[in-house]
């Protein structure tokens, strides 16, 4: 799912709500948490799920393809660990592929 179609979920279920008043709102949300990621700071959505940043260091790979060693650099990653709720929920669903 895009953004977009997010924003449509909702006003869809919301219809006494403009759609960019939604809109505004998820901006605002998703600004809210990457500015808080930014900072190194750790967000948890009850339910959702939390996401943190962690720090990789350099390290020495290979190339698969020709299996040359290649230095990576240290860089820093977002991780998303699901919460109790959404685990429950994905491990019960039913998938119906679209």
């Amino acid at each position: 799912m895009i953004r977009s179609e997010l924003v449509a979920r909702i006003t869809a279920q919301n219809p006494h709500l403009y759609e960019h008043e939604i809109d505004a709102l998820v901006k605002a949300i998703f600004n809210r948490i990457s500015q808080a990621l930014a900072r190194g700071d750790r967000v948890e959505l009850r339910g959702f799920g939390a996401f943190e940043v962690r720090h990789r260091e350099a390290r020495a790979a290979r190339n698969p393809r020709t299996g040359q060693a290649v230095q990576v650099e240290a860089r820093t990653a977002i991780h998303f660990k699901p919460g109790k709720a959404m685990r429950a929920q994905l491990n019960h669903a039913k998938i119906n592929p679209e």
